[in-house]
């Protein structure tokens, strides 16, 4: 008895049990992660239905505006939706087919003069720079049974696997031919059951974003449309003076690459027609060099800042961050689609930015219309005692 009491009150036992938030904060942790799995697995499974609807999504905005001018005409917004979509498709298969014929020709014609050209570089070197080498095996090779004849027959052999290729790309441009177009037709019936579900707060913010979303989209494809045209101008005058073969297409080819690809386009716009003239006459290529050049500078520093003031005004050093962030991120369509999507996102950061500014350069006024308030009522009900 004594030794009972002498080991006082016993302790209970330990909970060692987990608390039930750590069970919970444990099944919501594997329960995020395999949510963020799936969805993961799902965004790479579903990659080009995606970047489809993206394209899709950006060419709406695009048109869009085109077809809301034709609505507020009286043009029933399906028949205008069609109506643009034809405008745009019979561009893109004038200006394929005038490229095609251009490149057609011009590669007949380099097989057929190559051997003259790689003479006449013999007869050049021999007389000017006194080396002399014997060119005929590479003459051969753009002759009867040469190389070139073996690379057009491999090509024509490949013409199945060409064809299975240009069917695939064929039905891709057809669903995002198809997805654009809904969305245009539908686009004030999306956006309303969009925001349906949205409380008024947000839907004005997604308005805001859409509005802007097109806005900025068409006035991208304005701008880039009036440069072109002003362009292609220019140039076809140009080469038709200084003598380059195919003057319209190669202008045609000038005025599209070089407002329609980011970064490299000027210099894919500009490569093309030099070469051509450089096959057919290489001194009419220094004058279609000193033309491009100087177009390139009156763009830059006369037509384009008014355009694009107008319509979309990105800073040059944000403009070559997002096209190289849309390559690295979706490839070529990525970078085609990044100066749009730049666009927008600076028009909703400056706007954001430009209400913030506004409400704080208003709070001090607000500040004094509420002391003059107090002011007023103190008056009258008499002052306040010390």
């Amino acid at each position: 008895m004594s030794s009972l009491a002498d080991s006082g009150p016993t302790q209970p036992p330990a909970n060692t049990a987990v608390p039930r938030w750590v069970r919970r904060s444990i099944y919501l942790f594997f329960a995020t992660f395999a949510g963020l799995y799936v969805l993961y697995w799902m965004v790479q499974q579903l990659r080009g239905l995606l970047i489809l609807i993206l394209v899709s999504l950006f060419l709406s905005f695009a048109i869009e505006p085109a077809v809301n001018r034709l609505e507020r005409v009286g043009i029933r917004r399906s028949f205008g939706t069609l109506l643009v979509f034809s405008l745009v498709i019979a561009s893109l298969g004038f200006f394929a087919f005038a490229i095609g014929s251009v490149l057609a020709d011009q590669v007949t014609h380099f097989v057929d003069e190559a051997p003259g050209y790689i003479n006449d570089i013999e007869d050049w070197t021999a007389d000017n720079l006194g080396i002399e080498f014997d060119t005929a095996g590479l003459v051969e090779e753009f002759q009867a049974g040469g190389a070139a004849t073996e690379l057009a027959t491999r090509l024509a052999g490949n013409l199945v696997d060409l064809g299975t290729r240009a069917l695939g790309i064929l039905l891709q441009v057809l669903t995002v031919g198809l997805f654009t177009f809904y969305l245009v037709v539908d686009g004030p019936r999306l956006r309303r059951t969009v925001c349906s579900v949205l409380t008024p707060e947000r839907e004005r913010d997604v308005l805001r974003i859409w509005e802007l979303a097109i806005d900025k989209t068409g006035g991208y494809i304005y701008s880039r449309t009036v440069l072109a045209l002003a362009s292609f101008l220019v140039h076809w005058v140009a080469f038709v003076i200084i003598g380059v073969p195919f003057p319209l297409p190669l202008a045609l080819w000038v005025g599209v690459m070089s407002q329609f690809i980011p970064v490299i386009g000027t210099y894919l716009a500009g490569a093309f027609p030099i070469l051509i003239a450089l096959l057919n006459e290489p001194i009419h290529a220094v004058w279609v060099v000193i033309v491009v050049v100087a177009y390139q500078q009156i763009e830059n520093y006369i037509l384009a800042p008014p355009v694009t003031a107008h319509t979309m005004d990105v800073h040059p050093a944000v403009a070559f961050g997002a096209v190289l962030a849309g390559a690295s991120l979706l490839g070529a369509v990525g970078a085609l689609l990044a100066l749009p999507a730049a666009a927008v996102l600076q028009a909703f950061v400056s706007t954001y930015l430009q209400e913030r500014g506004m409400v704080r350069a208003m709070a001090p006024e607000v500040g004094q219309l509420r002391g003059s308030h107090s002011d007023k009522s103190r008056g009258r009900h008499g002052s306040d005692p010390d």
